[in-house]
């Protein structure tokens, strides 16, 4: 009976960090709430009216105090950046730097505390439901890592230049290094980026739309 109980608490975990992100206690999530970081990891669904047509909204935010830092940024299933919807500029710090909508996205959740770190990559797509329109959202969860340790104390102004080309690196139970998946190395340094950027204001991950004119 323990041992059905472990695995059901396991799976219900599982099923709580693909929907929701990392899962903080309350202590972390007062400190960050008190250090001004702002972190919306929420993914909703959304209806386009003049396309007639279902998406996922996301919004790239977070950034960092020196011994603190949170980040969620959204990239495509293959890893690739999104462009922006709307980019956002604000007199505060720290908070809300783009939004993204499209039918599936990948989402990237840290957490840093000094030089320890937690991430968790979860993927979001649309799940038809016979009989109905609207669909519902399904998530899975791609990678979780814990405790993983940044070599560098990238918030400091003289290791600066290493952000966007360093991340955490994670190990098992047993001291093995966890590999990072492939797909989603590059986003995971620009995440780490991110929770290191002090008084962030700007995007990390995402990039802009590429205009009409650009095209032609």
């Amino acid at each position: 009976m323990g041992s059905l109980s472990t695995e059901n608490s396991t799976r219900s975990g599982a099923a709580r960090h693909a929907f929701h992100g990392l899962l903080l206690p309350r202590s972390i999530l007062n400190a960050l709430h008190k250090r001004g970081i702002y972190c919306q990891p929420a993914v909703s669904l959304e209806h386009q009216h003049l396309a007639n047509r279902y998406v996922l909204r996301g919004v790239e935010s977070g950034g960092a105090v020196s011994d603190l830092g949170r980040a969620c940024a959204f990239v495509a299933t293959d890893g690739r950046s999104l462009p922006w919807l709307q980019r956002i500029d604000s007199i505060g710090v720290n908070g809300r730097h783009a939004i993204y909508l499209a039918e599936a996205l990948v989402r990237l959740d840290m957490l840093r505390v000094g030089r320890t770190c937690e991430l968790v990559v979860t993927l979001h797509t649309l799940s038809s439901i016979p009989g109905r329109s609207r669909p519902d959202i399904l998530s899975e969860k791609i990678f979780h890592g814990r405790d993983g340790a940044l070599a560098h104390d990238l918030w400091k102004q003289d290791q600066r230049a290493l952000r966007g080309s360093v991340a955490p690196v994670f190990y098992s139970r047993a001291g093995e290094v966890v590999t990072l998946p492939a797909h989603f190395e590059s986003a995971i340094r620009k995440v780490t980026a991110c929770v290191c950027c002090i008084g962030c204001k700007h995007t990390h991950v995402g990039v802009p739309q590429v205009s009409e004119g650009s095209r032609a």
